[in-house]
């Protein structure tokens, strides 16, 4: 390990860039923040654009060297984690339009998009065998489906393309000029089987099966697939001026955003290890939380676990299984509900008037109700919500699952709107229980959580999803944990540390924890019960009017 060594691990989340600079023990000197442009010209359509997103991350990464005036040479690495979006680009590797507007601008189709519903349900229904590494069931959240619309409804892109590519290896191939796929997205969102043969391989009689075998030819994507930790090269001369950094600087693989937050959370269970057992590592479920909710538990052996993605092998810690569970509304869910009640423009003009946040308000009323019913989480009892806006991720894989709210009345006030918030983090709460009760039903023996993301500012939030899964909550010293992983990689490919188990114990370090009120078990035991009771009667009340 080189001590005086620094790294830069670089995310682009849902609507942001941001860079952190770490030293070789894991603690942030500095990081920074840009916007991304996002656009939805319609229904379940959402893009971005591959030019918008290289300009932040370069903007980034120079403001955090500028913010501690570190010299460019002293950057030993740099890797990058994104959302599972997939980027297209054409024969000159310039930007090519995903919309049938011809906007050649908006060339991403965001992990969010959901226009594949149709191509999705199409493969499912051809029971492939890869589908098996995937819970069952694809999502229109992974990329074959969005290929495939590709090819149906914008022919001339599909003619013109000469690059498909996920948006970390995107940004990995921009800085390093090597195109070379992460293990982590092709096994996750493309149906690679990183288990198969020495490094994995594609099953081509899927892809022709499913109508898009070309999307081999001419290297549009390759099978040039490399694992977590490895180094891709060093940045390539533009990229070194773009970023601000130097040739010398080493590229690591990237990786999606979630699972670069289970490495910048999980290795914190080793420490004040002498030895690292990856057993350790079954007992506990990385929560990434966001817009959207990610929950990743690893383990020696496959779990096969229907509805729920996976088992991915190699595709976050090497050589262990990875089962994801997902949410694919977790923040939006609480925002949406929050900005959807009468009590809105009010809120936030009072939020702004107190220099405050609606969140901070929200909890001060809970506490008054709480205080004046003398009850606890008990003040949601005629509240029920069940937050599926996007679809169930996880675990029942039903896209076509949507929100319930049970107990609306006329009321407009506050006290009203604050108990529909309560409500539905309890809700977001009781999706993660009945991920980890399937995954526990597998043969998982998760207690642990080990958890970063927006929600963790909310003492509310933190406390809420302890009592409602029964778990202990584990936050990471540096919160910013996702941006640790990334930061991981890099200093493994770097050098700075000997493999990636080396660099997730050296630099990922516990924070606080909450435990769990035993004394709410009960509450929490009936909540749920009516949480997936909600889920059970959409799906009666859909099959009835299913022939409409």
């Amino acid at each position: 390990m080189t001590d005086n060594s620094l790294v830069i691990g670089v995310d682009v989340g849902t609507g942001s860039a941001r860079a952190g600079l770490f030293d070789a023990h894991g603690t942030m000197l500095a990081s920074s923040v840009e916007p991304i442009q996002m656009w939805k010209p319609r229904e379940d359509h959402v893009e971005q654009s591959s030019q918008d997103i290289w300009r932040a991350v370069c903007r980034v990464v120079r403001a955090c060297r500028e913010e501690v005036n570190v010299e460019a040479a002293q950057i030993a690495g740099i890797s990058f984690d994104a959302t599972c979006s997939l980027v297209v680009l054409d024969q000159q590797m310039q930007p090519l339009a995903v919309n049938t507007d011809g906007d050649h601008e908006r060339n991403i189709i965001v992990w969010m998009d959901h226009r594949a519903m149709q191509e999705t349900q199409e493969i499912n229904a051809g029971k492939h065998d890869v589908l098996t590494y995937v819970g069952g069931r694809l999502s229109p959240e992974m990329e074959t489906p969005k290929l495939l619309w590709l090819k149906r409804h914008v022919p001339e892109t599909w003619q013109r393309a000469g690059k498909f590519f996920d948006l970390a290896d995107f940004l990995t191939w921009k800085a390093s000029g090597v195109d070379a796929r992460s293990l982590c997205t092709v096994v996750c969102k493309w149906t690679y089987l990183g288990h198969e043969g020495k490094h994995g391989k594609w099953d081509h009689k899927y892809f022709k099966k499913i109508g898009i075998p070309d999307i081999f030819e001419n290297d549009k994507v390759v099978s040039d697939v490399r694992p977590m930790g490895s180094k891709l090269g060093n940045l390539s001369l533009q990229a070194a001026q773009d970023l601000g950094l130097t040739t010398n600087c080493a590229v690591g693989v990237g990786i999606i955003d979630a699972h670069a937050g289970g490495l910048g959370l999980l290795g914190a269970i080793w420490a004040g290890k002498s030895s690292r057992h990856l057993s350790d590592l079954e007992s506990a479920l990385a929560l990434i939380g966001g817009t959207s909710n990610c929950h990743m538990a690893v383990s020696r052996e496959p779990k096969y676990i229907d509805g729920i993605w996976g088992p991915y092998f190699g595709a976050m810690v090497p050589g262990m299984w990875l089962t994801e569970g997902g949410q694919s509304t977790a923040g939006s869910a609480i925002d949406h509900v929050i900005a959807d009640h009468a009590n809105a423009a009010k809120l936030q003009e009072q939020a702004k008037k107190s220099k405050s946040t609606v969140y901070t308000l929200l909890n001060a009323e809970i506490a008054r109700l709480q205080r004046e019913q003398q009850r606890g989480p008990e003040v949601t009892r005629e509240v029920h919500m069940l937050p599926y806006f996007l679809g169930n991720r996880s675990p029942h894989a039903d896209p076509h699952a949507h929100a319930v709210l049970d107990g609306m009345t006329l009321d407009a006030s506050i006290s009203s709107q604050a108990l529909r918030y309560y409500a539905t983090i309890q809700a977001v709460a009781y999706g993660t229980r009945d991920i980890i009760s399937a995954m526990n039903h597998a043969g998982y023996n998760i207690d642990t959580m080990f958890v970063t993301g927006g929600g963790t500012k909310n003492p509310l939030w933190l406390q809420e999803h302890a009592d409602a899964t029964g778990c202990t909550i584990v936050l990471p010293r540096e919160p910013e944990a996702v941006l640790l992983g990334s930061a991981v990689l890099a200093a493994t490919a770097a050098g700075v540390h000997e493999d990636i188990y080396a660099a997730m114990q050296a630099m990922n370090h516990a924070g606080q924890t909450i435990k769990p009120r035993r004394d709410t078990a009960a509450y929490h035991k009936a909540k749920f019960k009516i949480f997936r009771a909600l889920y059970k009667e959409q799906k009666k009340h859909r099959a009835t009017m299913s022939k409409f």
